[in-house]
């Protein structure tokens, strides 16, 4: 093995870890405010139907999932003395943040003004700047080692700083609201996304800072017709796209509609901060990712999340309004998805490995833009869009006192539905083992190829 080889095959340095681990701390700090309170924030604060605001959410999310592709090609086609992927953390860290500012900013505006207003800062803050972020977050995990065990290590702290970031936001979140808005939940969001800006734009810095990119010397620049070709074949990478994007409706489902059942259904919107905030607990399921890894393997371990996620949701199903039941039923829901969550970010790594020993094509920001940016945005815009649509066919309308039929939709949307969507989630996944049983003879290949082509150029 020569010097490069082993170079891209270095264990990392814990503070690099620490470091990545802050650009998801820094993209959930906002994105997470976004995907949890936004629809909240259209029907019950901007006075947007909750019909009207499940389209604009469904209609950004399609607008916002076709941009991925094109950042997965022009990550591909980034080469900086910085690295490939490694200088969006410089470059859109404040415009991230101050477009989830105007995003959650209520102008006094009526009719198609508000809508348009609600639909072009929406697309512009959890679309286009926010794949901008999330494509090189996933992307430069490939970049960064050639070792498996070392990209499942920083994958795991990525999805604990995920975990931190989310729990800030979903914790925090409305009690800011409610402290600087002091009654007006307007003022209240201004204030607590600019807070929350500021934060993720210093997390976004330090990663930039410290992260390092060592595999980009194999990596030529890709016209977006060869990105295209990376796929072919690519049969890993279909089975990931397909099943994240369906699991991001469960995940933006159970979030989203978190806020409406403490509300309505539990008869207490701050008890959304407790729902929330336990999502901290996921840290214990992410860190014993690489252990259950390690005594299974990625695909097992995200069917183990599946099942234990389907089993706290339909635990919830039967314990009734006793809060207590209700939470730790949760908990148990929160460790499945945590579980299941993080090994596709991991995955996706692998299926590039995959696509280049298939097809001699190293395509990293392409796939894992699709796989990670695409899948969060198409699921989470259904996520919003069929709860919105259920709830507006029982008769669900914003600040009212709710039906029984419109008290059954939330209900169904938050229990129910995340439990059929993890059951076709594992189904899917199920075909993904085979190809995972490839992996070492995959790197293997990669490497002996490597070589050789090194050898070509000396």
């Amino acid at each position: 093995m020569d010097e490069k080889q082993e170079h891209a095959n270095a264990k990392l340095p814990v503070l690099e870890k620490i470091s990545y681990s802050f650009t998801d701390m820094a993209g959930n700090l906002l994105y997470v405010t976004i995907s949890s309170y936004i629809l909240y924030f259209y029907t019950d604060v901007f006075s947007i139907s909750v019909a009207g605001a499940g389209l604009i959410l469904l209609v950004a999310r399609v607008v916002d999932a076709i941009s991925a592709p094109v950042w997965g090609s022009i990550v591909d086609h980034t080469h900086t003395k910085w690295g490939q992927s490694r200088p969006y953390f410089l470059w859109l860290a404040i415009p991230f943040a101050i477009a989830t500012f105007f995003a959650f900013t209520a102008p006094n505006m009526h009719g198609n003004a508000k809508l348009i207003y609600a639909g072009f800062t929406y697309i512009l803050a959890a679309g286009i700047i926010y794949t901008g972020i999330q494509t090189p977050i996933t992307a430069i995990l490939p970049n960064m080692t050639a070792d498996p065990t070392e990209r499942i290590s920083a994958n795991t702290y990525r999805m604990v700083g995920g975990a931190v970031g989310g729990f800030v936001t979903s914790t925090f979140c409305l009690p800011l609201v409610a402290l600087f808005g002091r009654g007006n939940d307007k003022h209240g969001f201004m204030w607590t996304t600019a807070i929350f800006g500021v934060v993720a734009i210093i997390l976004l810095f330090t990663a930039f800072r410290n992260v390092r990119e060592r595999t980009i010397a194999v990596t030529k620049p890709l016209p977006f017709k060869d990105s295209l070709k990376a796929t072919v074949g690519n049969v890993p990478w279909y089975l990931l796209v397909v099943s994240f994007a369906i699991y991001w409706i469960a995940q933006s489902t159970r979030n989203g509609i978190s806020v409406y059942y403490a509300k309505y259904n539990l008869g207490n919107e701050q008890l959304t901060s407790v729902f929330n905030g336990l999502q901290i607990i996921g840290i214990l399921a992410t860190i014993s990712v690489p252990f259950v890894v390690r005594i299974t393997n990625k695909t097992v371990a995200m069917l183990i999340g599946l099942a234990i996620g389907a089993f706290g949701q339909a635990m919830m199903a039967f314990v009734g309004n006793n809060f207590a039941l209700v939470i730790t039923a949760w908990i148990i829901g929160i460790m499945g998805a945590s579980l299941a969550i993080a090994m596709p970010f991991a995955m996706l790594a692998d299926t590039v490995d995959y696509g280049e020993w298939k097809t001699g094509i190293r395509a990293s920001g392409f796939l894992t833009a699709v796989g990670s940016a695409f899948c969060i945005q198409l699921g989470s815009g259904f996520g919003s869009f069929i709860p919105s649509k259920i709830m507006a066919a029982a008769g669900f309308v914003a600040n009212k006192t709710q039906t029984a039929s419109a008290l059954a939709s939330i209900k169904f949307c938050f229990v129910w539905l995340p439990i059929i969507i993890y059951a076709i989630v594992g189904f899917i996944m199920i075909f993904y083992l085979r190809y995972e049983k490839m992996e070492p003879k995959i790197k293997a290949d990669l490497a002996q190829r490597h070589a050789e082509e090194m050898n070509e150029r000396v």
